[in-house]
C-alpha cells in the first residue's frame, strides 16, 4: 500500500465530517462493485472506500426508475422522512444511531446536517438529505457512480460485490438472485404515508405540539401538527376508509404486511379502535382549541422539509386508490381543505431467507463474493439498512486489505440486529425455528443485562421505572461494547 493522495473533502460544512482524511489507497486491490445506491449501498460505499479502497457503484436510476422513487439521487427516502428516536440512553434505534456516529457513517452525518424537528424523534428534510448523501459519494475520489440497470448477478471473476437493492429489486436482477439462491424470496408490501402542503392546513383547529412536549434534535416540544378528533369523528373516519377503493392484487400475489409500517386501513381491519391505540392515540396531547375536552383520537402530522412547508401524515401509510385517499382524509378536522403534495401509495418489498442463505458476516454461502446488505436482507426500516450497509461495507474493506472480518459483539445494537439476519434469534419458546420476518432493531434482540432494580434510598422500582433502568443498561452495555469493538478492529488492522 502507498499514501496516494490527501484528499481534501469539502463535502458537508461546519465539521460535520472531517474537512480532510489522509486515505491510504491499495493499488493492487480491485474495486468493489456496490449494486443499489440506496441507504445501504451508500453506506457501504463510503465505509469502503474510507479505507482506501476503490468502489464503483451501480445505480439503475435515472436510466430506469421504480414506482416509488421521484428523484436519482443516492439515498432518496420513499416512506417516512423520520429516522425514528434520537434516544441513545434508553432506545434501541437511538444507541444504533450513536453506533453508527462512531463508526463514521456517512448517512447519520447526513441526517444531523439536515435535521427537521420532530419531538424526540431524528427526522430530516427529504431531499436536501438525499442531495447531500450523493455529492459526498460523487466528491469522493475512490467512489465512481455508474447509471444504468444491473440485471444479473455477477461472476466471481469480476470480484467482490455487494447486492444492496432493496424493497424494489428489478424483475431481472431477482430472477438472478432466485437462480443463486435456489430458494424462493419472500415478498411483502410497504405503504407510503402521504404529504400535505403547511399553508392548506386549517390551524384555527389543528395545533402544534409534541406528545408530553418532549424536545429531540432541533426540536422545541411543539413539533407535531395535531387534529383531534372526537368520538362520532373518529367512528365516521374509520367506516369511510374501510369503505373506501383499495389497490387491488392479483391471485398470485398475497399480501404481507410488517406490522410496522401497516396501512392505516389494515390496521382498522383488526379492530376499530386499533388505530387510536397505535398512530392515532390521543395521549399526551392537549387541544388548547378546546382545553377541557380529551381528545377520542388524534392525527399528528410531522414536518417533511426544511424550510417547513410539507407536512406528512405520521402512521398512515395506505393502500386506498387516489381519489379515495383525498376524501378520507379531508375528513379529518383541520384537513377539510388538504392540499397533497403526495398522496400516499403502495410497492413492494422482497427479501431473502437471509438465516439460511447468508453467513455472520452476511456473505452468500452458496457463492462467497456475493454479500447483501439492507431491506433485502430482511431488517426493516431506514437507519437499520443504513446500518447493514455499513456492516458489509467495513467487511468488504477488511477482506479486501487482508484483515479478518470481525462481526460485532452481540450486545451491541449492531450485533443484535446482525443476529436477527443470520438467524441467531430465530428460536422460539419451545427450542424450534420460526419462520424469519422483517425486524426493526429492539431490545428484545439484545441479550439479557445486569440492571439495577433498586432506587438511590434502597427501595424497589416499580413498572415503568423498572423498565427504564433496564433499558438504559442495556444501552449503555452496547455503546461500551461498540466503542470496544471499533478499537479492536482498528488495532487488528494497523498491526497487520
Amino acid at each position: 500500500m502507498i499514501r496516494a493522495f490527501l484528499h481534501r473533502l469539502a463535502v458537508l460544512e461546519n465539521g460535520v465530517l472531517p474537512t480532510s482524511l489522509d486515505i491510504i489507497v491499495n493499488e493492487k486491490v480491485a474495486p468493489i462493485h456496490i449494486i443499489g445506491a440506496g441507504l445501504a449501498g451508500s453506506e457501504a460505499a463510503w465505509q469502503i472506500a474510507s479505507h482506501g479502497v476503490s468502489v464503483v457503484l451501480h445505480e439503475m436510476r435515472p436510466i430506469k426508475s421504480t414506482d416509488a422513487h421521484i428523484t436519482d439521487h443516492c439515498a432518496e427516502l420513499v416512506c417516512s422522512n423520520s429516522f425514528r428516536s434520537d434516544d441513545a440512553e434508553a432506545n434501541a434505534v437511538g444507541v444504533l444511531h450513536q453506533e453508527m456516529r462512531e463508526a463514521n457513517s456517512l448517512i447519520m452525518a447526513c441526517a444531523d446536517k439536515n435535521t427537521v424537528p420532530a419531538g424526540g424523534a431524528l427526522a430530516v428534510a427529504r431531499e436536501a438529505f438525499s442531495e447531500t448523501v450523493t455529492k459526498a459519494l460523487h466528491d469522493h475520489p475512490l467512489i465512481t457512480i455508474e447509471r444504468g440497470e444491473i440485471d444479473e448477478l455477477p461472476s466471481a471473476d469480476n470480484g467482490s460485490c455487494l447486492v444492496a437493492t432493496g424493497p424494489l429489486t428489478s424483475e431481472p436482477l431477482s430472477k438472478s438472485i432466485l437462480a443463486a439462491t435456489g430458494e424462493d424470496a419472500l415478498a411483502f408490501f410497504d405503504a407510503i404515508a402521504p404529504i400535505i402542503y403547511f399553508d392548506s392546513i386549517d390551524m384555527d383547529r389543528a395545533w402544534f405540539q409534541s406528545r408530553y412536549d418532549k424536545k429531540g434534535p432541533g426540536g422545541t416540544g411543539a413539533d407535531y401538527i395535531n387534529c383531534a378528533m372526537n368520538e362520532e369523528e373518529y367512528k365516521a373516519f374509520i367506516a369511510a376508509m374501510l369503505e373506501a377503493d383499495k389497490t387491488e392484487f392479483k391471485e398470485w400475489e398475497k399480501a404481507k404486511y410488517f406490522d410496522g409500517c401497516l396501512p392505516i386501513e389494515v390496521m382498522a381491519e383488526r379492530g376499530i379502535d386499533t388505530p387510536r391505540f397505535g398512530p392515532m392515540k390521543p395521549v399526551g396531547l392537549t387541544n388548547p382549541h378546546d382545553p377541557e375536552t380529551d381528545p377520542y383520537a388524534v392525527v399528528q402530522l410531522r414536518q417533511d422539509n426544511k424550510l417547513g412547508t410539507l407536512f406528512n401524515i405520521v402512521g398512515f401509510q395506505t393502500k386506498m386508490k387516489y381519489g379515495a385517499q383525498s376524501d378520507v382524509f379531508r375528513m379529518i378536522p383541520g384537513l377539510e381543505n388538504a392540499q397533497f403534495a403526495r398522496l400516499g401509495g403502495i410497492h413492494r418489498n422482497t427479501f431473502l431467507n437471509s438465516p439460511k442463505l447468508l453467513d455472520d458476516t452476511l456473505r452468500l454461502k452458496s457463492h462467497p463474493h456475493l454479500r447483501f446488505a439492507g431491506q433485502i436482507t430482511g431488517c426493516e426500516g431506514y437507519v437499520e439498512s443504513a446500518a447493514i450497509g455499513l456492516l458489509t461495507g467495513r467487511f468488504l474493506a477488511a477482506e479486501a486489505l487482508g484483515h479478518a472480518a470481525v462481526p460485532p459483539p452481540e450486545t451491541t445494537a449492531f450485533g443484535a440486529l446482525l443476529g436477527h439476519i443470520t438467524g441467531g434469534h430465530l428460536i422460539d419458546s419451545n427450542g424450534g425455528r420460526r419462520s424469519f420476518q422483517p425486524m426493526n432493531v429492539n431490545f428484545g434482540l439484545f441479550p439479557p443485562v445486569e440492571f439495577s432494580k433498586r432506587r438511590e434510598d434502597g427501595s424497589k422500582m416499580r413498572g415503568v421505572e423498572k423498565q427504564l433502568s433496564k433499558k438504559k443498561a442495556l444501552a449503555k452495555r452496547a455503546l461500551g461494547d461498540t466503542r470496544a469493538w471499533l478499537e479492536e478492529i482498528s488495532i487488528a488492522a494497523q498491526e497487520t
